[in-house]
């Protein structure tokens, strides 16, 4: 198996793997997730994983509570991302960071002797995940940086701004809604936009109502 392997289409990405259901957390191709692993299911699934393709799926629950139920119901869309980073800590602790390769759909969960979940999943309804960049030509990118600039005046957040400048649209869209500080329902509508320029949009309509709601004196998400 090759160490750093190139993904050109869903044939290249295991049909089962391995998910680790997380509220609130959006991963999206190319980008990067750090985890803190501690539970035991999720240390031997973090083996188990490292002895394969080192593929594991990012989906969020479907139950919205304080009270998460052991194994709550799935959205049916996630992304798939590989280890490339991996430490250990000296109390039991895994460091990891997953890299996004693609979306997937879950066609069904499987009953497994593993601590942790698997599923069988399909690749096929995202074949521009693949191609970098794809779709940058379409993004209004004056939007997104102007909605951006409003949202961190308004809530007194200091940014990178040199930073966000030399970012290709891809990570600059891709980025902005993997830290965007919105609830699952919303990180889910971004996760699930068929294009770069639809995730462009979806993301100003949902700071632009965000930035809505602080005017009106309701709590904003980062408050």
């Amino acid at each position: 198996m090759a160490m750093n392997p190139t993904y050109r289409g869903p044939g290249d990405l295991p049909a089962v793997i391995p998910v680790f259901p997380l509220p609130g957390a959006l991963l999206l191709p190319r980008g990067e997730m750090p985890l803190n692993l501690f539970e035991p299911r999720y240390l031997a699934m973090l083996d188990d994983a490292l002895k394969g393709p080192r593929i594991v799926g990012m989906v969020q629950p479907e139950v919205e509570s304080e009270v998460m139920p052991r194994n709550p119901s799935l959205y049916a869309v996630g992304c798939a991302g590989r280890i490339t980073q991996f430490s250990e800590t000296g109390d039991g602790r895994y460091l990891i960071t997953l890299t996004g390769v693609a979306r997937f759909r879950i066609v069904e969960e499987l009953l497994v002797t593993t601590p942790y979940r698997q599923c069988r999943v399909d690749f096929s309804a995202y074949p521009s995940d693949y191609e970098a960049r794809a779709g940058e030509a379409e993004v209004d990118r004056e939007a997104v940086i102007r909605t951006l600039r409003a949202f961190v005046d308004a809530n007194d957040l200091s940014i990178d701004w040199k930073g966000i400048k030399e970012a290709s649209n891809e990570a600059l869209v891709n980025a902005l809604s993997m830290m965007s500080p919105f609830d699952p329902r919303e990180k889910q509508a971004l996760l699930e936009a068929p294009d770069l320029k639809t995730r462009a949009e979806i993301l100003v309509a949902i700071t632009e109502m965000d930035l809505a709601r602080g005017q009106d004196g309701s709590e904003s998400p980062l408050q």
